[in-house]
């Protein structure tokens, strides 16, 4: 008994605290969203001034070569302080509040995180706000900001880094240098907000307090982790997963489902009140620490003195009232909101994927015996005018040979083996594919220009093969010029990353990353009339994740992981497409 007392008194201070960090990131979440508005007005008034509806992964030169591009840079960049401001200044404001009794007004104490920006407006700040709204996200380390928390490093260049053993040790040599760096400016902000300390003296505290703290530290933030975590677990076994277990033992039918459904929806707005509320308490954590450390001796909280806030019950009430309507939509319309199976098309990568030689017609021919819609291959020229097969800038990876395709001819390539296979002609690869596949067809490596382009429609109309290719590339004006010159083609842009209204690129697919492919982008490019490629999930669960969507097409080298998936999906139970949809999602 006495130790559950002493676990409860623990948890007590963040109960209490729930009421004021909600009030403030009610009102913090609306500002940003004003802002946001705003900026994203700006920097689409910005790129229709220089011809464009967006910037992306394909067209990046752009921001650093027009005053445009420069404007929006700058606008991005002070952005990030905005939301540093807002997001985690404020809060520790808030933190300081609770902590020590201080009675401040909501707009007030937000006016006070805001303007604290103003000590990091020098280049020790900038690299402080890009270390917590870039670098941190990039590693998956330290606190970020909402808008960057999902920044990622895209899988194709983490996929290269994981595969090379000198890569990998830079990687983690850096990870751990920059999670150094973190821990030791931990309370960087708190100097700064609650003490009035330039930046550079909040700083140099930081690191003090850490340096003479460091084991005390580590004990209470794996303290903090277990109390939250452990709670959070402790809610959803005993509210979600024993009794949707129960669920599943009984017969399927309408009432199983409206159960499922209830219980689904009370996971879901449980995980989204654990987003809401987890880096303020952290944060209410570290300002506690902060005042202890150098103080010498544990600072308690002053907030348990006050009265318990009324609206508290009033909260729960309102949540649990929203969550029983939406179950009810929910249920009302599972069918259409959770279906069964998937219209998502599986494409080869690289003529094959893992079923064949690559970018090879044996690859093409093993993909499509297994099931495969179309296959994605890369084209260049050689040095006399002929396009075949490869991804490398050169054969060295796949035929042990390190020239270039532009520096030899047709009859020079021919004479290369890919494991005992000649190097295809584009010619070769539509005469074997025509009227059994869709051919993603990518415009690679240097020669990919607008030669390439009218010679690859050229190729394509001699075959009478429009409605069976799709030419794709990760150079926008190159599809922007196809897609206006021959209407009639199929395009696909590729991009790993893209800022404005992406969806209204001129073209037909717009090929999107894994991590980039949100259930927002692909909603804005469907209304936009556009098709959707991810490229390249290989994992399975993330091909199931992209199954589970609205996308036309998944790009990938496990062809037929990705369609042994698709037949599982037509087998799920009805908590299952719950579960599969809402991750999607959230």
């Amino acid at each position: 008994m006495e130790k559950e007392n002493r676990i409860i008194e623990k948890i007590k201070p963040y109960l209490q605290a729930m009421p004021d960090i909600f009030n403030y990131q009610l009102a913090t979440k609306v500002v940003l969203a004003i802002w946001l508005f705003l900026l994203g007005r700006i920097f689409q008034a910005l790129l229709r001034s220089s011809g464009r509806v967006a910037v992306t992964s394909g067209d990046w030169k752009f921001l650093f070569t027009t005053w445009q591009g420069v404007m929006i840079l700058l606008l991005g960049i002070g952005s990030l302080f905005v939301y540093v401001a807002f997001d985690l200044n404020t809060k520790i404001v808030l933190s300081r509040n609770l902590i020590t009794g201080q009675k401040e007004s909501l707009d007030e104490s937000i006016k006070e995180g805001f303007f604290s920006i103003r000590k990091m407006i020098n280049w020790r700040g900038i690299l402080v706000i890009l270390y917590i709204a870039l670098i941190g996200p990039l590693l998956g380390i330290g606190v970020s900001i909402s808008a960057t928390e999902n920044l990622y490093i895209p899988t194709f260049i983490s996929s290269v880094i994981q595969d090379s053993v000198i890569y990998s040790a830079l990687a983690g040599a850096a990870m751990l240098l920059f999670l150094v760096v973190g821990i030791a400016n931990m309370f960087i902000l708190h100097g700064m907000i609650i003490d009035d300390l330039p930046i550079a003296e909040a700083s140099k505290q930081s690191g003090q307090l850490i340096k003479a703290n460091w084991k005390d530290y580590i004990k209470q933030n794996l303290v903090f982790i277990v109390l939250i975590v452990g709670s959070l677990t402790l809610i959803a076994v005993i509210c979600l997963f024993l009794p949707l277990k129960l669920i599943t033992m009984m017969p399927q039918g309408w009432l199983s489902r409206l159960l499922t459904v209830l219980f689904v929806t009370a996971g879901s707005a449980v995980s989204v009140l654990a987003d809401l509320f987890g880096v303020p308490l952290y944060l209410l954590k570290m300002t506690q620490l902060y005042y202890s450390y150098k103080e010498g001796r544990e600072v308690e909280y002053k907030y348990n003195e006050r009265k318990e806030h009324s609206e508290y019950k009033k909260g729960i009430l309102a949540i649990a009232i929203a969550m029983i309507a939406v179950a009810v939509l929910l249920f009302s319309y599972f069918d259409q909101l959770f279906p069964l199976d998937t219209d998502v098309r599986i494409i080869a990568h690289r003529a094959g994927g893992n079923e064949g030689r690559e970018n090879t017609l044996s690859g093409m021919e093993a993909a499509w015996k297994a099931g495969a819609y179309g296959s994605e291959i890369d084209i260049q020229r050689t040095s006399d005018g002929y396009y075949i097969l490869n991804h490398d800038g050169t054969f060295k990876r796949v035929a042990g040979d390190d020239r270039k395709p532009s520096d030899m001819t047709l009859k020079q390539i021919k004479r290369l083996s890919v494991d005992g296979e000649t190097v295809p002609t584009f010619e070769e690869m539509l005469i074997s594919c025509r009227g059994r596949m869709v051919l993603f067809t990518e415009l690679k490596g240097k020669t990919a220009d607008k030669k390439m382009a009218e010679d690859a429609v050229k190729i394509v109309r001699q075959y009478q093969m429009e409605d069976e290719v799709v030419l794709i590339s990760l150079d926008y004006e190159l599809i922007d010029y196809i897609e206006t010159t021959y209407p009639e083609m199929e395009t696909g842009f590729l991009t790993f990353a893209s800022a404005g209204k992406t969806a209204e690129l001129n073209c037909d697919y717009i090929g999107l990353e894994e991590e980039s492919a949100t259930s927002a982008a692909i909603d804005s490019i469907h209304k936009e009339g556009k098709k959707v490629l991810v490229w390249t999930a290989n994992e399975k669960g993330s091909q199931k994740h992209f199954l589970c969507t609205d996308i036309d097409g998944l790009i990938t080298d496990n062809v037929s992981q990705a369609l042994g998936l698709v037949k599982e999906l037509e087998h799920r139970s009805d908590l299952d497409r719950m579960v599969d949809k809402i991750k999607t999602i959230l």
